[in-house]
């Protein structure tokens, strides 16, 4: 008899973007994404970080100040590292899993890329403008959006 207590595909691929987010070097927010197909295949993962060439000590990390000391205008996000970092054509049809509700700019980029849904694991942004914003250029555009739901399982990275 087979295992019951396996990972549903939610799940993994859900564990998969946040495994990908403690990549980040970002000190107050860690966001990963994780791009995959209709048959079940990882495409693509992002976290949200510094462009490539772009050293993490030298641009800011800061959450406030001026516009160009603060994070705001270097970081790249996860879903459009994951987007960028595809290396198989497209992703036209795919669903991404990530961490953190879009923002308005991973937004475009999902829409324009193609992907057709986002399952998500925290709105905590839901009644920013950035957000609401997402959301109506979704379901404008057809992406469909949902939240990912946890089922208390407890990963272990033991043998």
């Amino acid at each position: 008899m087979k295992r019951q207590d396996y990972l549903s595909w939610d799940e993994y691929f859900m564990g998969i973007a946040t495994l990908s987010a403690m990549r980040s070097k970002d000190p107050s927010t860690q966001v990963g994404a994780c791009i995959v197909n209709a048959d079940k295949r990882i495409l693509s993962m992002g976290y949200n970080g510094m462009p490539k060439c772009c050293s993490d000590d030298e641009y800011p990390w800061n959450k406030e100040g001026e516009a160009l000391n603060s994070k705001y205008l270097y970081v790249c996000h996860a879903e459009l590292n994951a987007i960028l970092n595809c290396a198989v054509g497209g992703v036209k049809g795919c669903t991404v899993y990530t961490t953190l509700f879009p923002c308005n700019e991973c937004a475009k980029a999902i829409i324009q890329s193609g992907i057709a849904e986002v399952i998500y694991m925290s709105d905590k942004y839901a009644d920013s403008d950035s957000v609401l914003a997402s959301k109506r250029m979704f379901d404008s555009a057809g992406v469909k959006y949902r939240l990912y739901k946890a089922s208390g399982k407890e990963i272990n990275f033991s043998v």
